[in-house]
């Protein structure tokens, strides 16, 4: 039987931001669980040819909910090149922890400017898309987890065969 609840649209979709990306996700570990014992060697290895490194990739997590808070703002923002997967720096522990810290707060801000949203919001247009904003955030977190399982992966590949 369908449990029914108070909780706004809003709310709910925050919910499934913050459990995509810090924890307590249905489907296994979250983003920063992932995360949670990459180094920043780890973060910038290659491990397979042609594919993102673990810090490109939490960089275009960043990417992607601070253009989800832009185009809430009533921006039309389009991330492309390396606006879309900024070039890292060098891998220091330093600029590691800065690259996590930078990717939390702005998640932070996205599930609170979320959580604020008026429900009737939900269906308004994206500044230059042909789709609402409740289509857009279901899919920033969409995009976490698919993110998230490409990291995983490459976990995996850097690891030694057992």
């Amino acid at each position: 039987m369908a449990q029914t609840t108070s909780r706004s649209q809003p709310i709910l979709i925050a919910e499934q931001l913050r459990r995509a990306f810090d924890g307590d996700a249905w489907h296994g570990p979250a983003l920063l669980e992932l995360l949670d014992d990459v180094d920043a060697a780890g973060a910038a290895a290659k491990p397979i040819a042609n594919v993102h490194s673990i810090w490109e990739l939490v960089l275009h997590i960043e990417v992607w909910d601070d253009a989800a808070m832009r185009r809430l703002d009533g921006k039309v923002w389009q991330p492309e090149g390396t606006d879309n997967f900024p070039i890292p720096p060098k891998p220091t522990a330093a600029a590691w922890r800065k690259a996590v810290a930078d990717a939390k707060r702005t998640h932070e801000k996205l599930v609170k400017t979320v959580e604020a949203l008026p429900e009737s919001r939900l269906w308004d247009q994206v500044p230059g898309k042909k789709y609402d904003f409740y289509f857009m955030l279901h899919g920033i977190a969409q995009h976490e987890l698919y993110h998230a399982g490409q990291i995983a992966i490459l976990k995996k590949a850097q690891s030694p065969a057992k």
